[in-house]
């Protein structure tokens, strides 16, 4: 007989809470949701008050099974998901699913999993909060109304496959903007004047030259103005300052910070976080509050004191500035603020460390500094100054434990002063000896491209989106191929430096990289067409203002403020005219198509064009069945709204011939992957430094003996006899393959001794994997699953996408996306 069970979201929670309560409590996880909408077209009932159906997940059915035995034993069920809305909707789900009776039914809500925090939920039961259901209800409606309604449409008018979300298209779009910012920005540049002195006892002194000449002859002549002239100490002003620490984590700042410091992606970062707070280390980590709670203060206090001394503590309460934020909550900081350590793995740990500094230099006394310039006076150019700046820290204060880092945006631009060491000792009227004088050119930047962490920030300014749904739009965004976490090479330009050496002016050209870009967003060809399409035809769906403004009325219905049928009504009636108008866009108006030019020798018509496996260009007539084009796949960072003639031609060049190997040609290419060497029928990707348009016969043979080596150090056995079962060397060790199914060795037996019939003997005795379900699946990576941007099945999108099948069918024959690949005549998915 149960006497209490407790019902929570994963199982390393659970066992971490069975240990806190005693033998009269079992504790048992839903394994996150436990039932969801259907994936058909009659999920949601529009005319009956968008009242949505809900079915168990399949592979759930066991689980809910085993849950209602243990519920109709027990006397009293404690549901203790999350303290949030999906947490409160799984209360529900489950309560609903499980048919429990309101009178042994108790919901329990803690933000750390600490035998305290445990305790003082189960003295302080509620019942399930209904406003914060019907909230996480109406999110989950409407982002099925919209993928199921708008993906059709742009499968049908752009390409198969694609699909469109409220807060996701709004994310691509931001990455967009910001691509064609850079592309359409006017470098223009400047000259710097820097000056370093002799500033005695063996120190020199950096000053530079407030104005910034636009060309060279200016920068030249002042240069010369300079020579034979002396330079002293006109003035020094000092001026004490002080530092602020940054308020604790939110879920945006965590994200951000583990980015900058341990260049986590965000979808790591709310992985590893939720490890550690499973494990009770840490509080949760989906917040957007900065508050402490008084016993989280008074911890860091205690551990402040004993680590720097009582001077260094200084207790805060921070305001969030975002009014939909939920007070209530905490910010993310350490359950034991004395715990130095903590963590599984090096991951946790250092994630742990991250938080733990950040939450107790939010209570630390601020750092006092002494800002110090220098005015220095030029003889021969009475007025003309130039100004040395310098801190010097006379009390660290919270800078002790921690310094936040900053994104690129944040650096000082191209050209500004950026000195901030402390300055040598000096006074007025002091003569400084020159040792160089330079002007040199320097450039102004575009905008950088998107991090993973400062397109949440980026998005959590805007108001789009919660802390629940930072991590999965960034990775629905690139799963979907919008978006590419990608690095960049930089380009070289040439630039001038001037100097004043030996009582002349002297030039110099020298070379620097520029433009280089690491684990920056990218937006693919087909981001930029769908986002045209839906700015031109659907603009409330990428409208920022109106995104946000439905993120705040999903916060009106979870304070009981708003009806959420009244809220989906309100947006469903015009964003379903839209739709229905959208029926009627002609494919042909739409940007995936370009005519670049012709064939300077054969006057055949060159297009670029969106197909079904990325962008290419085709040379000849497409239209005429009589004609075989010629098809070439664009390659990294070419797009097809700006690549130029010379360029595609450039990719006509390819397949190349790059030699021979084995008494066997090697070609050089472009695919769906990337360029790749073929040889006797085998493909081999070449490295990140190697191009196709250059690389050797020399580099080809290395390529592939290099590829050869290692698939041979792989292989430890095979069979035959078999060709589906191999033994290989993996990167956790060795393991069995069998057709698709991987298979583990079990300990103590050697994996070369291993017989056909004991790797099918082990491989029947391995269960098939089911797809986990919920928050807690493969794929999730501990992510709130805000289902946004749902696609629809083949069977749901044949329901839902009337008519005009005919003329889909007809256009999809004009497309030669299969052809696509960077051969004239196969295919780009090499």
């Amino acid at each position: 007989m149960v006497k209490n069970l407790v019902i929570v979201e994963s199982p390393a929670k659970a066992k971490t809470i069975e240990g806190y309560l005693g033998q009269d409590y079992v504790v048992r996880s839903s394994y996150g949701h436990v039932r969801d909408l259907p994936k058909d077209n009659n999920a949601i009932d529009i005319a009956n008050g968008f009242k949505p159906t809900y079915v168990v997940d399949a592979d759930k059915r066991e689980l809910i099974s085993q849950l209602k035995k243990l519920a109709k034993e027990a006397e009293m069920v404690w549901l203790a998901s999350d303290d949030d809305r999906e947490g409160e909707a799984i209360s529900w789900h489950l309560a609903e699913t499980l048919n429990l009776k309101d009178e042994k039914t108790k919901r329990i809500v803690f933000r750390e999993i600490t035998k305290p925090a445990i305790l003082s939920a189960i003295d302080n039961p509620r019942a399930i909060d209904l406003n914060l259901v019907n909230a996480q209800q109406a999110r989950r409606v409407l982002d099925r109304l919209v993928g199921f309604e708008l993906s059709p449409v742009l499968w049908r008018k752009v390409k198969a496959g694609l699909s469109a979300g409220r807060v996701q298209s709004v994310a691509v779009r931001l990455v967009v903007d910001r691509e064609r910012e850079i592309s359409h920005f006017k470098t223009a540049s400047a000259y710097r004047v820097v000056a370093r002195f002799d500033a005695g006892q063996g120190t020199t002194l950096e000053a530079d030259l407030p104005t910034r000449y636009k060309t060279r002859e200016e920068a030249e002549a002042f240069l010369e103005r300079c020579l034979g002239a002396t330079y002293s100490i006109e003035s020094l002003d000092k001026k004490p300052g002080k530092r602020t620490p940054a308020p604790p984590f939110t879920t945006s700042t965590l994200q951000q910070e583990a980015s900058r410091k341990l260049s986590f992606s965000v979808a790591q970062t709310m992985s590893v976080a939720q490890k550690l707070y499973e494990a009770g280390h840490i509080s949760y980590m989906r917040t957007d509050s900065v508050n402490l709670s008084q016993e989280a203060r008074a911890g860091a206090r205690a551990a402040i004191e004993a680590a720097y001394g009582a001077e260094y503590a200084h207790e805060r309460q921070f305001k969030t500035k975002s009014a939909s934020a939920q007070e209530a909550h905490e910010a993310i900081r350490p359950t034991h603020f004395e715990k130095l350590k903590a963590g599984a793995d090096g991951q946790e740990q250092r994630l742990y460390e991250l938080i733990r500094k950040r939450a107790m230099g939010s209570q630390m006394a601020d750092a006092q500094i002494e800002r110090t310039t220098a005015v220095i006076g030029i003889s021969t150019q009475p007025g003309t100054t130039f100004s040395a700046t310098g801190e010097v820290i006379t009390f660290e204060g919270f800078l002790k434990a921690y310094a936040e880092s900053k994104d690129d945006d944040d650096q000082p631009a191209d050209g500004e002063s950026s000195f901030s060491r402390g300055l040598p000792p000096l006074r007025v009227g002091q003569q400084l000896p020159l040792q160089t004088l330079t002007a040199t050119e320097r450039f102004s930047a575009p905008p950088a491209r998107y991090t993973e962490a400062s397109l949440v920030k980026k998005l959590e300014e805007m108001g789009i989106g919660r802390p629940s749904t930072y991590a999965p739009t960034i990775s629905i965004v690139q799963k979907r191929g919008y978006v590419e976490k990608d690095s960049r090479e930089g380009k070289e330009r040439k630039f001038y430096v001037l100097s004043l050496t030996d009582g002349a002016v002297k030039t110099e050209q020298r070379t620097e990289t520029y433009g280089a870009d690491k684990a920056k967003l990218f937006p693919t060809d087909t981001a930029l067409v769908v986002n045209d399409f839906l700015v031109e035809h659907f603009p409330a769906i990428v409208d920022y203002q109106f995104t946000a403004k439905v993120e705040d009325e999903f916060d009106q219905i979870a304070n009981g403020r708003e009806d959420w049928g009244h809220m989906l009504a309100g947006f469903y009636e015009p964003f379903h005219q839209s739709v229905e108008r959208g029926q009627d866009i002609e494919r042909s108006t739409l940007s995936s198509t370009r005519e670049i030019g012709v064939h300077p020798e054969t006057g055949e018509k060159i297009t670029a064009r969106l197909g079904k496996y990325g962008p290419y260009v085709a040379l000849g007539d497409t239209t005429d069945p009589n004609v075989k084009p010629a098809y070439a796949n664009l390659r990294k960072g070419q797009f097809i709204e700006s690549i130029t003639l010379d360029e595609a031609l450039d990719l006509f060049k390819l397949p190349r011939v790059v030699g021979e190997f084995e008494g066997k040609e090697m070609q050089a290419n472009l695919g769906r992957f990337g360029p790749y060497i073929r040889h006797d029928s085998k493909f081999y990707s070449l490295t990140k430094e190697q191009d196709p348009m250059s690389i050797t016969a020399e580099e080809g043979v290395q390529l592939i003996e290099n590829k050869r080596k290692a698939d041979a150090e792989r292989l430890i056995k095979a069979f035959p006899e078999n060709p589906e079962v191999q033994v290989l060397n993996g990167r956790f060790g060795p393991y069995i393959v069998v057709g698709k199914k991987n298979v583990k060795i079990p300990k103590g037996e050697e994996p070369a001794d291993l017989t056909l019939e004991r790797c099918l003997e082990l491989a029947a005795a391995t269960p098939d994997k089911p797809a986990k379900g919920g928050r807690f699946g493969k794929k999730a990576a501990a992510e709130k699953p805000e289902k946004e941007a749902d696609a629809p099945t083949k069977k749901a999108a044949k329901e839902a996408v009337p008519a005009k099948k005919k003329a889909t069918t007809t256009a999809k024959k004009k497309e030669p996306a299969k052809k696509a690949a960077g051969t004239k005549k196969t295919a780009a998915s090499k």
